[in-house]
């Protein structure tokens, strides 16, 4: 067999092997003597002879478009692996998308193993036990020197002897005083868990 059989002609230019039948009878496409198709031969005739109005054009495919954001976080993901990212304005394959797809669910696979783990802990729990130690840390030291004024009021008077009384109430109005302005000091530092 020199060309294509009717099967391997239709396959070839995407129609039925019976449109491939019908255009044999009608003389459309061109034989070998062993009544084999030729092909290229035949690709040209019938271009000649078809009417293009009447030709069946494949539907394009309705793709839905896709946001901005969505071709950003593609690109980011692909950035933070070190693989290839598209220019700015040259369109993601579909390849990369996919890639980055299969990147983000073996992440997230990661996250929820480690959490199951314990490695990981709920940001909005460590922040609300943030809050809650340094609220009793700052409680403890606003209370402190009603407590140990007093004692040292009584050891600075027994340190300088009999001629200068140290009073309880001056010694705990100073101490307030400097652990108020450490304290101020020390709220001016934030120590927020960064997302």
């Amino acid at each position: 067999m020199q060309g294509m059989s009717e099967r391997q002609y239709a396959a070839h230019v995407g129609l039925s092997r019976g449109a491939i039948q019908k255009a044999k009878t009608a003389e459309r496409l061109v034989l070998y003597p062993d009544g084999s198709i030729n092909a290229a031969a035949s690709d040209a005739r019938r271009a000649e002879t078809t009417d293009p109005s009447k030709t069946r054009k494949p539907p394009a495919p309705k793709l839905k478009p896709v946001s901005e954001a969505a071709v950003a976080a593609v690109g980011d993901t692909l950035r933070e692996q070190g693989l290839a990212v598209p220019a700015v304005g040259g369109g993601t394959t579909f390849l990369q998308a996919k890639t980055a797809n299969e990147v983000m669910k073996a992440q997230e696979r990661r996250y929820r193993l480690q959490r199951m783990k314990g490695d990981l802990i709920d940001r909005a729990r460590a922040e609300t036990l943030m809050f809650r130690l340094a609220r009793e840390e700052r409680d403890a030291w606003v209370t402190w020197p009603a407590r140990v004024a007093a004692l040292m009021a009584a050891e600075l008077t027994a340190a300088l002897g009999d001629e200068s009384e140290v009073e309880a109430a001056l010694m705990q109005k100073v101490l307030e005083a400097h652990v108020r302005a450490q304290l101020d000091s020390l709220a001016e530092v934030r120590t927020g868990l960064a997302g």
